[in-house]
């Protein structure tokens, strides 16, 4: 009868410590958001908390112009989709460019960008740009190019307005058949 008595012992400690593990594990969550709070470490979003770029200069905007230029001897259509926008530094921007072969043949280009005024290119901060690689362009092919930049919010305060230009050049012994 002994053994009976055990298993009866065994079986109600170890069906109290299910219950307290299943306690816990339901008490976690709230317990954590304590924890955060106390420490001040809180990183769980509100349903009212919306995230922000808080290296966005909102109190200023700069006029970017964006210009597109070829070489002469380029059979090529090359365009800013926008002339000009408004940014404020910090604020990260998508552009596009419009590229078109107008002959009949392959023609392999690379684009280098410039800045004006020249103080406003160390400032000028591209993320991605078709700058960075060469362009093969199939003939009377249209391609859309992107460009993502921002401009950095030490920008001097005098330069209300920057222009960013590409010039295409034709790459020396680029495929052209």
């Amino acid at each position: 009868m002994s053994a009976l008595s055990d298993n009866r012992q065994l079986f109600v400690k170890l069906s109290i410590i299910a219950a307290f593990m299943f306690g816990f594990g339901f008490m976690l969550v709230p317990l954590y958001k304590k924890i955060c709070e106390a420490t001040g470490i809180n990183n769980v979003l509100k349903a009212d908390d919306t995230p922000t770029n808080t290296q966005v200069d909102a109190t200023r905007e700069v006029t970017i112009e964006f210009d597109a230029n070829l070489r002469s001897n380029l059979p090529w259509r090359f365009k800013p989709k926008l002339v000009s926008m408004k940014v404020h530094p910090g604020q990260l921007v998508q552009v596009e460019y419009e590229l078109e072969n107008l002959s009949d043949k392959v023609i392999v280009g690379q684009a280098i960008p410039s800045y004006g005024p020249a103080q406003a290119g160390p400032h000028f901060r591209k993320l991605d740009c078709f700058c960075f690689t060469q362009q093969t362009i199939q003939p009377r092919e249209k391609r859309r190019m992107p460009v993502v930049f921002l401009l950095d919010s030490a920008l001097p305060k005098e330069l209300n307005t920057v222009t960013l230009s590409y010039t295409f050049f034709e790459v020396e012994g680029g495929k052209r058949s």
